[in-house]
């Protein structure tokens, strides 16, 4: 049996965002199932789609044979044991212990980024923004941190790949990279700025065949959601 994932809108759900672009970039195959996000409340129709298959209620969730994996960590290691071919962390052990680092920190990290920009893929709101980035000390903080973080890992990586394309955080594509996708998504969104050398790793990222994937599916969805969008009454 096919793995299936479990995902929410593609417009807004970054978490989903995470574990799909992993997969999909990895070539393994699974099955899409998509819950359309209509509100969080208990008797919500998004709620109890996913009773049964998750205790917590929330997207994404890998499925394998029945077996069901709701955390997108929990995930990256799922597949990284269950698919040892794909090379889905990097192979050296301090790199490896280095990229499980930076996720676990992306995965409890980074607050005000996360709440003062919400991913939303086919919104451009570069004024909004700019008064996020002339607001909000968190923000800029997070983006401090985000730069630091990059700026290092991309540093110890060769200027150029065997295939003339630039580095991405350990060289090759790794479950980092799939992990820090939806902040690229928002970084382009709300034009946050970033040095040159930064946004063109971000552009690394976003131009990859799975986060295109993930991007075009986003696009055609035309599902506008209220509860989502705190900077645009409609459009």
């Amino acid at each position: 049996m096919a793995l299936q994932l479990y995902i929410g809108n593609k417009n807004y759900s970054s978490w989903s965002m995470r574990a799909w672009v992993l997969l999909t970039q990895a070539d393994i195959a699974f099955e899409e199932i998509m819950v359309r996000f209509d509100s969080f409340e208990p008797d919500s129709t998004f709620k109890r789609r996913l009773r049964g298959i998750t205790p917590v209620g929330k997207v994404p969730v890998l499925v394998d044979d029945g077996f069901a994996v709701w955390d997108t960590l929990a995930m990256a290691e799922y597949l990284a044991e269950r698919f040892p071919e794909k090379a889905l962390w990097p192979a050296d052990r301090r790199a490896r212990a280095r990229a499980r680092s930076v996720c676990a920190e992306m995965h409890s990290g980074f607050g005000s980024l996360r709440k003062h920009c919400p991913m939303n893929i086919e919104a451009r709101l570069p004024e909004v923004g700019r008064l996020i980035w002339r607001d909000q000390a968190g923000v800029r903080a997070d983006m401090a941190r985000l730069c630091g973080l990059w700026g290092e890992l991309l540093a110890a990586q060769p200027a150029q790949m065997p295939d003339g394309s630039g580095p991405l955080l350990f060289g090759g594509f790794s479950i980092a990279d799939a992990y820090f996708a939806p902040v690229c998504m928002r970084i382009k969104t709300y034009s946050l700025p970033l040095p040159a050398d930064l946004a063109a790793y971000v552009d690394r990222v976003i131009s990859l065949p799975g986060a295109q994937a993930w991007i075009q599916g986003a696009l055609a969805e035309h599902d506008f959601l209220d509860f989502e969008e705190p900077y645009r009454l409609g459009r």
